[in-house]
């Protein structure tokens, strides 16, 4: 008799041991939970990379930021992939656009005089697929080059937008230029697409009364607004410099005028600007090609008003025109454990 109450006892000392232990690990899986929600800056970290190109037919080379200034070049700063399509088989200008499934889309210049862009594609950005030729312009017979393009992923549409500069003898208002310059009338055209298979026809998109080229736009986390940076290419008198559009919609577009103030420094010649939000902060990343380094200005008030950054700026050695781009803390770690 008196084993069975001591059997009994103890197991329901055992079934309150086991409850106890239970609460506890329930207690310890909210407490983790909630370090989770409290404090996500010890679990994750927004990282950036900029794809950028050295040589005209090196090809693509990536680096990578955590504060948008300091960069650090992956694989020893050499290429990742070499270019093997258009006339000069050049891959200048790289643009990276990450879609909704995780894909990776390239688009570049391929070619100083060609009617096509480059094309491929990663899940890792070390393996890509074939390189393909999308014939963007070769409905228009007069058309000369096709430089600069870049990627715009659309979210409201599912729509990938790529736009480019397009110079079409006669096509355009006449701008006074330069005798070396004369015969570029650039303008900014763009085309769709869902699948990279199928694509809207090219149409003119940007048509200011300067000439563009080398736009570039991002999507405002501050004020929702779609910021496009574009160029102002005009040689007579010469302006060189960068401004600031701003639209809610890619299918309306940017309009043309009026025409705001450049916010690159006077008389500095630059291009090939990359728009980046590190935070709330807008970085806008531009060659200073005749001075033979980069440049970024800063702005904390969502492009009102700019700092100029360039002296806190480390790039890697040799960068030229490329773009920066948002991906997750996983995507950089898996590229950094596999070139290291």
């Amino acid at each position: 008799m008196s084993s069975r109450k001591e059997e009994a006892a103890g197991l329901k000392f055992r079934a309150h041991y086991d409850i106890i232990g239970s609460m506890k690990k329930i207690a310890s899986m909210f407490l983790f939970a909630a370090a989770m929600l409290t404090a996500p800056a010890a679990f994750a970290k927004d990282a950036y990379l900029f794809a950028y190109f050295r040589g005209e037919k090196d090809g693509l080379h990536l680096a990578y930021s955590y504060d948008g200034l300091k960069w650090t070049a992956l694989n020893g700063n050499r290429s990742l992939l070499a270019p093997t399509v258009g006339a000069d088989k050049l891959m200048r200008d790289p643009s990276i656009c990450q879609g909704p499934d995780g894909t990776f889309h390239m688009v570049w210049t391929s070619s100083w005089r060609d009617k096509i862009i480059g094309y491929a594609s990663s899940k890792d950005l070390v393996h890509w697929s074939e390189q393909r030729a999308i014939p963007v312009m070769m409905h228009e017979p007069d058309a000369l080059n096709c430089w600069a393009p870049e990627l715009y992923y659309d979210e409201t549409t599912g729509k990938f937008w790529i736009y480019w500069a397009t110079s079409i003898p006669g096509r355009h208002k006449p701008i006074p230029t330069s005798e070396r310059e004369k015969e570029w009338s650039h303008r900014i055209y763009a085309t769709t697409t869902r699948d990279f298979v199928d694509f809207t026809p090219a149409k003119l998109w940007f048509d200011p009364p300067f000439m563009p080229i080398d736009s570039a736009v991002v999507k405002s986390p501050v004020s929702g607004d779609l910021v496009m940076i574009v160029k102002n290419e005009n040689s007579a008198p010469p302006a060189k410099n960068l401004l600031l559009y701003r639209s809610q919609s890619m299918e309306t577009g940017f309009a043309p005028e009026p025409v705001p103030d450049p916010f690159t420094p006077k008389g500095l010649w630059c291009e090939g600007p990359s728009p980046l939000f590190v935070g709330k902060d807008l970085f806008v990343y531009y060659d200073c090609y005749r001075n033979g380094r980069y440049g970024v200005a800063v702005s904390k008030d969502d492009g009102k008003t700019w700092e100029d950054r360039s002296a806190d700026l480390s790039l890697p050695k040799g960068i030229r025109h490329g773009t920066a781009l948002r991906v997750s803390s996983n995507v950089l770690s898996a590229l950094l454990e596999t070139l290291k």
